[in-house]
């Protein structure tokens, strides 16, 4: 009997473990970086340009946008702490596709390429960690298209606003979020500013969203809106 408590109490305490650090690990792992700091709206690399490192978002906010050959922008994903970008290098892209732009003051660690493919070798926790990203990466991309595909505007806001704040995440949601402006909303759902700043104004007289001290604060009870059939 003694054993089977021993056993569950194992067990559970494996459950309850604090998620992987991906910053600590790299710390300790002596892995070639660099920290680079980004203002508000700076460009970190630009479309076209040489892809040869990876990077990892420390604190602040990351914008992912590509313009086509008409000089029409979309927004592809808004990023926040914890995430990585220009991975496309280990793939094979020599250029980056895509602009990535602070939307917020940011730092994040700079990993050259040759760097990142031998830590993915050598560290396996570290690898899997990052297959993990990839991986969430890509169900997230899956889910925009069937978002895009099958939802009316104003749930394709609600969810962006929702991701934002990271809601649904192993961490704890952000309460506020840096302001960001409602043409880049506009980008993000794929419909216009005046749709935006109407179904803004419904969620904030609804109490779903408010702003304060330059931030956005984002209830959970916005997911109503997503859920409503």
């Amino acid at each position: 009997m003694e054993a089977i408590r021993s056993s569950k109490m194992k067990s559970k305490k494996k459950l309850t473990s604090p998620t992987f650090d991906a910053q600590a690990f790299l710390d300790s792992a002596g892995a070639a970086r660099k920290v680079a700091e980004f203002s508000r709206k700076q460009t970190i690399f630009s479309q076209g340009e040489d892809s040869n490192s990876v990077m990892y978002i420390q604190k602040g906010g990351v914008r992912l946008s590509v313009v086509n050959e008409i000089g029409k922008e979309a927004v592809v994903a808004m990023l926040g702490p914890g995430d990585f970008f220009g991975e496309g290098c280990l793939a094979g892209q020599t250029v980056h596709m895509g602009t990535a732009t602070a939307i917020t003051p940011t730092t994040v660690l700079v990993i050259e390429k040759q760097e990142m493919v031998r830590v993915l070798h050598t560290e396996h926790e570290f690898s899997d960690r990052f297959l993990s990203h990839m991986l969430v990466r890509n169900i997230r991309i899956e889910a925009d298209l069937v978002d895009q595909l099958f939802n009316s505007s104003e749930k394709r806001l609600a969810r962006t606003l929702l991701l934002l704040a990271r809601y649904g995440e192993q961490d704890q949601p952000q309460k506020v979020v840096a302001k960001i402006s409602q043409e880049t909303l506009a980008e993000m759902v794929g419909t216009t500013r005046s749709r935006v700043n109407l179904f803004m104004n419904k969620f904030r007289k609804l109490g779903f969203i408010k702003y304060n001290n330059g931030g956005l604060h984002i209830d959970p009870s916005l997911l109503s809106i997503v859920l409503h059939e």
